[in-house]
């Protein structure tokens, strides 16, 4: 994987999976049509879903997609074309649907505090390298590393999630 580029939107600690996809709109099971409910709900970010382009990443803090085990608050990133999360940490439940679904999240050391101290703030652009897990803002020089993407992730994003990289392997 080579770096990606493309700007940030910056969420804080503890992003319930709510304010990711709300649950008034749990049946809806195209996950074509979930962007255009991503945090519509989240003060501030309502216009996250008409404004976010393929490429743009969006960077949260600690404990991102606390709360239900929907996958709708995947799909409805992933399907935006947000390329990967990047957040200090996020519920594993989050984090094992994003994996199953051949979604990537990098943990990111110091995103939180970067994100207080206005260390990376919305609009700015970011570089993220998946396969060494780091990213360096362009706007503020500030550089930030955490964990690689595993191969085992890799493989499964490559099939395209969990269930066909399972049916690959026989």
């Amino acid at each position: 994987m080579s770096a990606l580029k493309g700007r940030a939107w910056v969420f804080a600690d503890d992003v319930d999976t709510d304010l990711i996809y709300h649950n008034k709109y749990l049946a809806e099971t195209d996950p074509n049509n979930m962007p255009q409910y991503a945090f519509e709900y989240y003060p501030g970010m309502e216009r996250f879903a008409k404004e976010v382009k393929p490429g743009d990443f969006v960077v949260a803090g600690r404990n991102f997609g606390c709360g239900s085990s929907r996958e709708h608050a995947v799909y409805c990133l992933q399907y935006a074309g947000v390329p990967c999360i990047l957040a200090e940490s996020c519920s594993r439940i989050y984090y094992r649907n994003a994996v199953n679904n051949g979604y990537p999240v990098l943990f990111i050391k110091g995103l939180s505090a970067a994100i207080r101290d206005g260390g990376v703030r919305n609009g700015d652009t970011l570089e993220v390298d998946m396969d060494h897990g780091s990213v360096r803002d362009l706007d503020t020089g500030r550089e930030f590393h955490g964990d690689s993407v595993s191969d085992l992730e890799k493989d499964i994003m490559k099939a395209g999630g969990l269930f066909a990289y399972m049916k690959g392997q026989g």
